[in-house]
């Protein structure tokens, strides 16, 4: 049940003089707040520190994060035309967009409540006053007009901050709008520059299938003349000519993946699939990455996703102190002025002016659970938000950890690797040429060769890995984001104290 009292606004002076309201309205307001309960509502859940999620300790080694266009690094014209073009095209994007645009909307409202509230209202009925009625004779029994014309004005006077509450609520949702945003443009950069990786890995890997090609075909005509010469047999012919279909058959194979690569990279793009058709792309060299022993702590200072999961803490927060004033008395002020009069012919004469002046309260007394159970739910809702940014953070510092120790494997792979393609070249060469001077059967050339290729293959395949563990690394680290508001989340419950580490350096 609510109980609104309204100081009786009289016309061209108070009945109670505004002075005599305000001592009664402070001692009403201090009485009321005093018997406010809110029950078993509070939050349970906190919000894990920087340490407690694994990133860094007492010494750890930073890492240097990436630049703002941090794809700009691999020095690759094409793909900085396409990350750009997906950036400024991309639906989901725009979408993401649209959503900072309604937080935005949100905050106007709320800023608009604490503001004076200014309207105008004119009401003219006809109608029969009744002869029993309020009014005395000449009009009781006679048909007339009742007349309004009040301008009206009204402040909230949020003596128990919810407005203010609600204007940070919904300042916290655009926060985490654009820090969404801003992880949409980095997931959507990153996804560009693997799948245009990909594309260079395996237009690269046809270069080596067409390079087999010809090497097979040439080593057929070798064979054949050798045959011809009585120097072999047409076992090792067969041999030889095994090998040139599965070539065929792997080059036809890597052109249906190019196709595929090319339109998953022109949807990214936001384009047609004719956009990448005569693209040419090119396996650049990775960029070193100087990487840390451990995660480095700044690393929540990086990533949009972790400061939109932290805004969206305060929000809640926030949300919650909303709730909270519901359970005081809300005040505002209340005007107007204007005229009114029974009948058309008085209506605009000076008699009929009328103003007023005073407070109205609402007071809730009982709404049969419903306020506490919307806490509870506010609260619920906290606690929902604070588990989803310490799986994010927990998410964000493992992630890092995965591409740091791929990235070190990596470095031991692509050592072995160029080293074991130094050997099979070398044994390829040797066995070519014990064929050719009849030392030994074209097996063994054979064998020499499948190991050389094979090789070539995964050395195409570990330098695309480098790029791609160097794209993953960069959006690891947030690509280049820093939150404009990194500091401790700013809360009257257990985040504040349980995230006073979660900071930038």
């Amino acid at each position: 049940m609510n109980i609104s009292f309204a100081s009786p606004a009289a016309h061209r002076r108070f009945r109670t003089p505004v002075k005599t309201l305000t001592p009664l309205l402070i001692l009403m307001l201090a009485a009321v707040s005093g018997c406010a309960s809110f029950g078993d509502t509070a939050p349970t859940s906190t919000a894990l520190s920087a340490n407690e999620a694994g990133a860094g300790g007492a010494a750890f080694a930073s890492i240097g994060g990436p630049a703002e266009r941090w794809w700009q690094v691999y020095g690759d014209v094409q793909l900085n035309a396409l990350v750009e073009r997906a950036l400024a095209q991309s639906p989901s994007l725009k979408f993401a967009e649209a959503r900072i645009r309604r937080a935005q909307a949100a905050v106007g409202i709320a800023n608009a409540a604490s503001k004076p509230q200014i309207g105008g209202t004119i009401d003219s009925t006809y109608q029969r006053f009744p002869e029993h009625g309020l009014l005395p004779p000449p009009f009781a029994g006679s048909r007339d007009s009742i007349n309004s014309a009040n301008l009206n004005i009204g402040l909230d006077l949020d003596f128990f901050g919810r407005n203010r509450a609600a204007l940070d609520a919904a300042l916290g949702q655009v926060a985490a709008a654009r820090a969404d945003a801003e992880a949409a443009r980095l997931i959507l950069a990153a996804n560009t520059a693997k799948t245009w990786f990909n594309l260079a890995r395996l237009a690269e890997q046809r270069k080596v299938a067409d390079a087999t090609l010809a090497l097979r075909e040439q080593t057929f005509k070798l064979v054949q003349q050798r045959v011809a010469n009585g120097l072999d047999t047409n076992v090792e012919l067969r041999q030889a000519e095994g090998g040139l279909p599965g070539t065929r058959l792997e080059l036809a194979q890597l052109d249906e993946q190019i196709a595929l690569t090319r339109n998953a990279l022109a949807a990214l793009i936001g384009a047609g699939p004719e956009a990448t058709r005569d693209l040419d792309p090119q396996l650049p060299h990775a960029s070193e990455q100087a990487l840390p022993a451990t995660i480095p702590v700044d690393l929540i200072g990086r990533r949009a996703d972790i400061a939109a999961a932290r805004a969206r803490v305060m929000a809640a927060s926030r949300e919650i102190d909303v709730t909270k004033a519901e359970f005081y008395p809300n005040v505002n002020l209340v005007a107007f002025a204007g005229l009114g009069s029974i009948g058309y012919g008085n209506w605009l004469a000076a008699g009929s002016q009328q103003y007023g002046i005073g407070p109205a309260i609402r007071i809730p007394i009982f709404a049969g659970g419903r306020l506490r159970s919307t806490l509870a739910g506010k609260s619920a809702d906290y606690d929902a938000a604070v588990e989803s940014y310490n799986q994010i953070l927990l998410d964000a510092v493992h992630d890092v950890a995965d591409q740091i120790v791929s990235s070190q494997s990596l470095a031991i792979q692509v050592q072995e690797q160029r080293d074991a393609q130094n050997a099979a070249e070398s044994a390829y060469e040797l066995a070519l040429k014990r064929y050719q001077a009849g030392l030994s059967n074209y097996l063994v050339v054979l064998t020499a060769e499948n190991v050389v290729l094979a090789q070539r293959r995964q050395a195409t395949d570990l330098k695309a890995r480098a790029l791609e563990l160097n794209v993953n690394l960069a959006r690891a680290l947030g690509g280049g984001y820093q939150d404009p508001d990194s500091g401790p989340v700013k809360t009257g419950s257990k985040i504040a104290a349980s995230t006073a580490t979660v900071t930038t350096k």
